[in-house]
């Protein structure tokens, strides 16, 4: 009985001690100004700098005036706004293996541009942003990406009024779609589009009345490329 007891706690204590899976990295940080906060799958939290590690099941959070921006394994980049919040819900990238692409992130608050990578050319299904509002789906992309929830009043417009509560979308290079329950639209180079809620169909936004997701000049320009995330792949953002 003693001999039993004790082998079948060294069973749990063996059991117990297997650490968990290491999340799946899927980028880095590669520009920052501010503050930037993740909160790991495993419920840990670190502040993040330029080259740390962005892990599959990260929340990254930008505090007020911070601007992050992400490269990610297939090449693909993010840069974030402040205020906003980005789960790396899934991120499956592996270059000889198509059949596995996976990317779906969920933008809770705030905004963010983005430029696809290897997975949206070769499985742009694979490829999903999620919003309370709508699903962003792309077809190879640079997109812009804004979450108005009473918090978008330093946000400039042509009518000077904070833009209206909802999902705005520009893009820049390629196209989205724009899905929720209600309905789905494309979005193409040099359009806007709008969702108020879950419940609405999404939008076109005629170009004067659109809203256009900004970066600083300091985060959308890579100088080792030469290429930017911001207003054009090409040049630089003047915000």
């Amino acid at each position: 009985m003693i001999q039993a007891a004790i082998a079948a706690a060294v069973l749990v204590l063996g059991v117990v001690s297997i650490p968990a899976a290491q999340a799946a990295t899927a980028g880095h940080i590669t520009h920052l100004s501010g503050t930037l906060s993740a909160k790991r799958a495993d419920g840990t939290s670190k502040l993040l700098s330029v080259k740390s590690e962005v892990l599959e099941g990260d929340m990254l959070n930008t505090e007020t005036e911070t601007y992050a921006r992400i490269k990610f394994a297939d090449g693909g980049e993010v840069v974030m706004r402040p205020g906003t919040q980005l789960k790396i819900e899934n991120y499956a990238y592996n270059a000889a293996k198509p059949e596995g692409d996976n990317i779906v992130m969920n933008m809770l608050k705030g905004g963010l541009r983005a430029v696809t990578g290897l997975i949206g050319k070769r499985n742009r299904e694979k490829v999903s942003f999620q919003t309370e509002t709508a699903t962003i789906g792309i077809r190879g992309t640079h997109f812009g990406a804004l979450l108005c929830q009473n918090d978008c009043g330093g946000v400039p417009t042509t009518g000077g009024k904070p833009p209206p509560n909802g999902l705005h979308v520009d893009v820049t290079n390629g196209s989205i779609s724009m899905s929720n329950k209600a309905g789905t639209i494309q979005i193409n180079a040099g359009q806007f589009g709008f969702a108020a809620n879950a419940n609405t169909p999404p939008v076109p936004i005629p170009p004067q009345q659109g809203i256009q997701v900004t970066m600083p000049n300091s985060i959308a320009q890579n100088k080792g490329s030469g290429k930017g995330i911001g207003k054009g792949d090409e040049v630089e953002c003047k915000f």
